[in-house]
């Protein structure tokens, strides 16, 4: 391969869902899986460990004071992603082991926030083996904002990859111009978004995404079928009787920097889809369009980004 390409891989899966064990296992395996077909990269869906909240439209999860979904939030916590108790060590240790790096989608249990609120995390690990960056999400959509907290801006950042500066967004943020605009002003050419899945989300906004800023798109969505809850979970019944036959349908799709597809979205399918992708595109895109170079006006307009990590307290001892 030369110089200016590299492989993508976008693992398009289903958790095992609620959990977190069990789904980073798989996690593991696929990483490896991607390694063996060549890929520099490899993506996993939004909240894929231990999965994305899907009962909480489907049982009332608005209800204050519910008992019901108390016990589901707490199961919920318990079954969350807790980097400083090491639970990613071994999907980092896999990166490090197959110099791939990997982009994962988290339900993090912050410990820098009490340990007990949850966020929906995007995860970057480097080819070392290296957490670069930890993306909370900026704000969480509908019954999202039920179960998981408001992120901040530490992880709006790029890393390099190859002759690529690769960034990220989860969901619906990446509706979010001014969270784009803080991404491509720092390089960014690949840009990957994260989704809990269903085609219907992915459809449009990877292409426009991609005409706008002229850069490669990766949107990688889960999947989720009423088969996926298992019979051992918390109220597993009603959440069976609950659940439609297929809850997200996946929608994995790579559109170039013209906005053309690489990979239409894929539906239904548990599958690693490999997609190349050469750098001297971004470059020929760039030459009528730049929206963080030639074709911007920072003496007009411009934005202030705040990448502090949030904190509620601070102490000087």
């Amino acid at each position: 391969m030369s110089a200016s390409r590299i492989s993508v891989g976008l693992a398009q899966i289903a958790p095992i869902w609620l959990d977190r064990n069990a789904t980073l296992d798989k996690v593991v395996s696929w990483i490896e899986r991607a390694a063996a077909d060549d890929c520099t990269l490899v993506v996993f869906g939004e909240a894929l460990v231990p999965g994305y909240p899907f009962w909480v439209e489907r049982t009332d999860g608005a209800r204050f004071e519910s008992e019901l979904q108390k016990s589901l939030y707490a199961y919920y916590v318990s079954q969350a992603v807790s980097i400083e108790d090491g639970d990613l060590d071994n999907v980092c240790k896999t990166a490090r082991d197959n110099s791939i790096a990997v982009y994962l989608g988290v339900v993090e249990r912050a410990a820098d926030r009490g340990g007990h609120s949850l966020y929906c995390s995007m995860i970057y690990v480097d080819q070392a083996g290296n957490i670069g960056s930890v993306h909370r999400k900026l704000m969480p959509t509908h019954e999202e904002r039920m179960v998981w907290a408001i992120g901040d801006g530490n992880g709006l950042r790029t890393h390099s990859l190859g002759p690529f500066s690769v960034g990220g967004l989860n969901c619906w943020e990446n509706w979010l111009p001014l969270a784009r605009a803080s991404l491509y002003a720092q390089g960014e050419d690949l840009h990957v978004a994260l989704w809990p899945g269903n085609d219907h989300n992915t459809a449009e906004i990877t292409r426009f995404i991609a005409r706008e800023s002229r850069s490669f798109v990766v949107s990688v969505s889960g999947l989720m079928r009423e088969s996926d809850i298992g019979a051992d979970l918390p109220h597993a019944e009603l959440l069976q009787g609950v659940a439609e036959a297929v809850l997200a349908n996946g929608g994995s799709c790579v559109a170039a920097p013209t906005g053309e597809w690489l990979l239409e979205p894929q539906v239904e399918d548990e599958s690693l889809f490999v997609v190349e992708l050469d750098h001297r595109q971004v470059l020929e895109e760039r030459q009528n369009l730049d929206v963080a170079g030639h074709y911007s006006r920072p003496d007009v307009t411009r934005l202030i980004v705040n990448r502090k990590r949030q904190t509620t307290v601070e102490f000087s001892d």
